[in-house]
């Protein structure tokens, strides 16, 4: 089996990297090598390659900026999907991609399940809304994972923001009225394994199979839930901080405006892809520690 990982070096790619080499032989792209806004480059790479499975784990995932940046987001999130999708097809490769809880508005009261109506309120969520109806139309077979709050000891990331906030400043303010499930890298990767082990043993697997899933962690907090269980973790394993865990204030989303509108509600349903794979999903403070651990190691 080949596989070709794109995004090497982002949060999930560096995991998959992990989680992935020892199914079959991999071959693994960074920006350097595969630049998303380098259509021909991104082809090129496909077709060399000839991958029985593909993995997308590139995305333009500044969501303020994209705001401002349209024309890139639009590159990365839809067009260099597109192309992917095509690509594939092509080949009768699989295409695993990575999506967000974004493709929402937020206003639903319950998990949103991966039928509901999507409406995305900013260009992020737009763009990879775009980039799942991109696969959806090329005809490729693909599995589309929906994420939310990704965190990881490695790229940019919420959970690592709060720690270094918390070394440097003397009180810190969190919205404490969005509600999501924290995801760990770690966990969307072992996933990503699972589905990609059942792709290959399985020959009418991807055929049957194919469509959009929802891969998030078990229960649910809120940004301040998040921060507060990160730094009382990080004070447990021995980083000096000046804001500790019962210190940190909660705020309302109207108190901290963004350029890019995010969903209060980012609950996702994960009994499809539970029942697929026949999995439990850990709750999301399970990778925590070892998220800060690996912090800790890299600050050394």
């Amino acid at each position: 089996m080949k596989i070709l990982l794109l995004g090497v070096n982002g949060q999930v790619g560096w995991e998959c990297q992990r989680s992935l080499s020892l199914l079959g032989e991999l071959e693994a792209h960074d920006r350097s090598t595969a630049d998303f806004q380098n259509f021909q480059q991104l082809r090129d790479i496909v077709r060399d390659s000839k991958p029985d499975i593909i993995v997308n784990a590139v995305a333009y995932t500044a969501v303020d900026q994209a705001e401002t940046y349209i024309e890139s987001a639009y590159q990365v999130n839809r067009e260099a999907v597109a192309l992917l999708a095509e690509e594939a097809n092509k080949l009768n490769a699989t295409l695993v991609h990575y999506s967000t809880d974004y493709v929402f508005d937020g206003k639903k009261s319950g998990r949103y399940s991966e039928d509901d109506l999507t409406n995305p309120q900013s260009v992020y969520g737009k763009s990879k809304l775009d980039g799942e109806q991109a696969i959806l139309k090329s005809g490729c077979r693909h599995f589309i994972l929906r994420t939310s709050w990704v965190y990881a000891s490695r790229g940019n990331n919420f959970a690592k923001t709060m720690i270094k906030l918390a070394t440097e400043r003397d009180e810190l303010k969190v919205v404490a009225d969005q509600f999501g499930a924290p995801t760990s890298a770690e966990l969307i990767a072992d996933v990503t394994a699972q589905l990609v082990m059942r792709i290959h043993q399985e020959t009418d697997f991807t055929e049957k199979n194919s469509g959009i899933y929802n891969l998030v962690a078990s229960g649910e907090a809120s940004w301040h839930d998040f921060a507060k269980y990160v730094l009382e973790k990080s004070a447990v394993l021995g980083i000096t901080l000046k804001v500790q865990s019962n210190e940190v204030e909660a705020i309302t989303t109207a108190e901290f405006p963004r350029p890019a509108v995010r969903p209060s509600n980012s609950k996702l349903d994960t009994k499809k892809l539970k029942s697929l794979l026949e999995i439990e999903l850990p709750d999301w403070r399970f990778h925590v520690e070892r998220m800060v651990t690996e912090y800790i190691e890299n600050q050394s």
